[in-house]
């Protein structure tokens, strides 16, 4: 008589700030979210700047930033997964009282590594993060396939439209 398949344990992701070596593969899957995404305004038409370095510098300065938090997991030969979030001082006001806003910019998972919690994970010290800088508020552009699990993390639709303006 077989033996029925032993359940696979769930992976705990370690999760790791960024560091300066990281930062070709944070492109790498940052472009690999663009890609996924599609569309004229993620992907414009080609002969335009390439974006890449210019990524690569604000990645670079705002790795040692306070106001910024790059979270990574490694993968066999390269980064699994990362996620960036970002607190801006905003004008205080009765729906926000310190005016701390938090932004998540991007999670992202490598193809090869999904389905196995590790943009929860992220997420979840990317929470923890948010709480200690004392945002009164996070917000994030879910694409399809995240806003499960945003929504499961609590987040929900934001009171006022997302409308955004291009010079």
């Amino acid at each position: 008589m077989t033996q029925p398949a032993a359940p696979i344990a769930p992976v705990r992701a370690a999760v790791r700030r960024a560091v300066a070596t990281d930062i070709p593969e944070l492109v790498r899957l940052r472009a690999l979210l663009f890609e996924t995404l599609g569309g004229e305004y993620f992907n414009p038409a080609p002969g335009e700047d390439d974006w890449r370095e210019d990524l690569a510098s604000v990645l670079t300065d705002r790795l040692a930033s306070d106001s910024a938090r790059l979270l990574v997991v490694d993968g066999a030969t390269g980064l699994a997964a990362c996620g960036i979030g970002t607190v801006d001082q905003w004008f205080p006001g009765p729906h926000n009282r310190n005016g701390r806003v938090g932004h998540v910019i991007g999670v992202v998972t490598d193809p090869a590594y999904r389905r196995r919690g590790l943009s929860r994970a992220i997420m979840r010290e990317l929470l923890d993060w948010f709480r200690a800088c004392e945002a009164s508020r996070v917000d994030l552009y879910a694409s399809h396939q995240g806003e499960p699990l945003y929504r499961d993390l609590g987040f929900v639709d934001h009171p006022d439209p997302a409308l955004h303006w291009r010079p």
